[in-house]
């Protein structure tokens, strides 16, 4: 018991304690520097001020950036070359039909894409996974479907980078291109400005990154030329030593070069 009484709590601002002494009879404390007892109404409110103090105190030591800035940047934060590679070999993977391979470099693709910690990363690459595998057939796929995955996907993205404002609206204009891709077909040059594809692709990222469409065209044209490249590919027999990967592979890291600078004017 005495050495029960000897405990302290933390010493606040001019070396006063919060509390000097435990294992008093309940509702009365001893002080420490006037020894005399005080009733459990003093004690509540020597507590509420102690805690205004070191809440202060702390407050001055460390203010957090807010949640939504902090997150924010992540969105913008991303190694081209890196998330460039996992896409393209996320496009080899779905044109196969090999969704074990198409969910692992999705898991690699939002990890580095995105910062999710590993729960919702995981969760994140079976949504979109699902998503594709409801849009892939043809005829008979599930729009609908897609667009519900692809929506409780952003609500991830949301979570931990603090947008898009609306997962519906993002998840909507997702889908969006992937059907102009699908209707539009095969480029035999680079798109420009104007282009069905380019400017679906470019609505999307306006809307993700909060930017001018002007500024992420460049984006979006750079990516439409890797998806011809993908397309051409798939029409030649998705041969896995096909130099048209590797330029698929270039059209992407310019694509993903020119969205980091976009978003980072």
């Amino acid at each position: 018991m005495l050495a029960a009484e000897r405990l302290r709590f933390p010493v606040v601002a001019g070396g006063q304690p919060v509390l000097d002494a435990l294992m008093l009879p309940r509702g009365v404390c001893r002080s420490s520097r006037e020894g005399t007892v005080v009733g459990s109404e003093q004690v509540a409110a020597g507590r509420k001020m102690t805690a205004s103090r070191l809440t202060a105190r702390l407050g001055q030591r460390r203010k957090p950036h807010p949640a939504s800035g902090r997150r924010a940047g992540r969105l913008r934060s991303f190694d081209p070359a890196r998330v460039a590679d996992l896409e393209c070999r996320a496009w080899v993977s779905y044109y196969r039909r090999d969704w074990p391979q198409l969910l692992m470099a999705l898991v690699a693709l939002i990890r580095a894409g995105f910062g999710m910690d590993w729960c919702r990363t995981l969760h994140a690459a079976w949504l979109i996974m699902r998503a594709t595998q409801l849009w892939a057939p043809i005829p008979g796929n599930d729009p609908g479907g897609a667009r519900a995955c692809m929506r409780r996907f952003y609500a991830l993205v949301r979570l931990s980078c603090g947008e898009p404002a609306s997962p519906a609206e993002a998840a909507r204009l997702e889908v969006d291109w992937w059907r102009v891709h699908r209707e539009a077909g095969r480029a035999a040059g680079p798109r420009g400005a104007g282009d069905e594809l380019v400017e679906s692709l470019t609505r999307l990222y306006s809307y993700l990154y909060g930017e001018p469409a002007d500024d992420v065209r460049p984006a979006a044209m750079h990516r439409a030329r890797a998806m011809d490249l993908s397309d051409e590919w798939v029409d030649e027999g998705c041969r896995p030593d096909s130099p048209l990967l590797a330029r698929e592979h270039a059209a992407l890291v310019r694509g993903y070069a020119a969205l980091l600078a976009a978003v980072h004017h």
